[in-house]
């Protein structure tokens, strides 16, 4: 009786065994299942329909400004992300113009009651370049129509007003008249072909310097790169406020130095856009979801710092003059945005792969601020960004590297030109 019933516990025993083996081999094969089905769902999706953010070089022709509406509209889940360009142009010019009239009574170096000014253009197919200088002679009155806008060409120089590119300005303060003169601008483009060229900057301060700097009253500057470039290595010695644009941290800190000012292009609000449209596609939501409307974390954007143009399907960041009246506020650019702070849940924003690229490494606010912002908002919101760092020279130098898309669940392109949207778009349609 005993054997028997040792027999039958054994047998029992085993019977289990079996069954949780069974039982546990059915759900390893429903893991596997599961498994498998989500990867299927992953490669089901074509690369030509997956989510795509171009963002700070807006797909556009280089000669005429004109938007490339191929590649804006290239899927259902395509955008632009920026900045208002024309509205930031005009903030650098208005700044400008405003510490002129604040130091009239000092600003005129050499006495002659002309305003010099010269200008570093950082690409002359850019359309924020284009914007930018654009803005800086329409408000100092130096612009000469082209067409339906003003000229951006550069005028090489122009030390005795006969440009035809641009013309003199004037400026009534305190009952006198000054002339506001475009002494001199270029592109900033080094032998290797790179633009917005720092280095190249600091050179031509120098070259402009040699041959008439007691005329050089101001200086105007396309970004914080070049503009701190020049203000190292001449204007700072001289005490000529030079201004930029992107309120990166180096120059901010400069400002209680002599840098003049710059403009927050509001990056903070741009990175986080890069990514959330990015994010709202691959979760089947609103696209506004956590943009105009707050999302379950409570992330939101107000509508004093954003804009969305639909025609254009860009979104775009505003801009914001920083001085020495403010400077304290934007002294750390790589700050998250604090409306948009928030982490979301990974149960209904599943952690997803993105390819992501910056047009050039050596680039100062990309590197130093708009990457370390896109940085800390993908962990918010569980992204697993993969990023590229290009050349600043050669398109191929990044499309090379995008060798597998079907690795990535979506993609955010930071082009070398603006023309070179089809560069990527083949790519994503093979």
């Amino acid at each position: 009786m005993k054997k028997r019933n040792t027999l039958l516990a054994l047998a029992l025993t085993f019977g289990m065994t079996v069954g949780l083996a069974a039982c546990g081999s059915g759900s390893e094969k429903k893991n596997d299942a599961s498994k498998e089905s989500s990867d299927a769902a992953v490669s089901k999706v074509a690369n030509k329909d997956k989510p795509l953010v171009w963002f700070n070089r807006q797909p556009s022709n280089s000669s005429t400004g004109e938007l490339d509406k191929t590649a804006l509209s290239f899927n259902k889940d395509t955008y632009y992300v920026g900045f208002d360009a024309a509205q930031g142009a005009e903030v650098q010019g208005t700044m400008i113009k405003e510490y002129i009239e604040k130091n009239i009574d000092k600003i005129d170096r050499n006495g002659d009651g002309i305003i010099g000014y010269v200008l570093a253009i950082g690409d002359v197919g850019h359309n924020d370049s284009i914007a930018r200088t654009i803005g800086v002679r329409k408000v100092l009155g130096t612009g000469v129509e082209k067409g339906k806008s003003i000229n951006s060409e550069p005028i090489g120089t122009n030390i005795d007003g006969k440009s035809k590119i641009v013309k003199d300005g004037t400026i009534k303060v305190k009952g006198k008249s000054y002339k506001i003169r475009e002494l001199a601008s270029q592109e900033m483009k080094n032998n290797s072909g790179a633009t917005w060229d720092a280095a190249t900057a600091g050179n031509a301060i120098g070259t402009w310097a040699s041959s008439f700097a007691d005329q050089i009253d101001v200086i105007a500057s396309n970004n914080d790169g070049m503009g701190m470039s020049i203000f190292n290595s001449w204007s700072k010695d001289n005490k000529v406020p030079t201004f930029g644009y992107d309120a990166n941290n180096d120059a901010v800190a400069a400002i209680p130095e002599g840098y003049g000012g710059t403009v927050s292009q509001h990056a903070d609000v741009q990175a986080y856009l890069t990514l959330r449209i990015l994010r709202n596609a691959l979760d089947g939501v609103d696209i506004d979801t956590g943009i105009g409307k707050k999302d379950d974390a409570g992330n939101v954007l107000s509508s004093d710092v954003y804009t969305y143009n639909k025609d254009q399907r860009s979104y775009y960041a505003l801009n914001v003059a920083v001085t020495a009246q403010n400077y304290k506020d934007f002294s750390d650019s790589t700050k998250v945005y604090e409306p948009v702070s928030y982490q979301l849940d990974k149960t209904k924003s599943p952690e997803k792969k993105v390819w992501l690229n910056i047009y050039n490494s050596s680039d100062n606010f990309l590197g130093s601020t708009y990457q370390p912002l896109l940085q800390a908002y993908d962990d918010l919101l569980n992204l697993k960004v993969e990023y590229i760092a290009g050349d600043g020279q050669t398109e191929s130098n990044i499309t090379n590297r995008l060798g597998n898309p079907s690795e990535y669940d979506a993609f955010a392109i930071n082009m070398v030109k603006t023309d070179n949207g089809a560069s990527y778009t083949s790519i994503l349609s093979q």
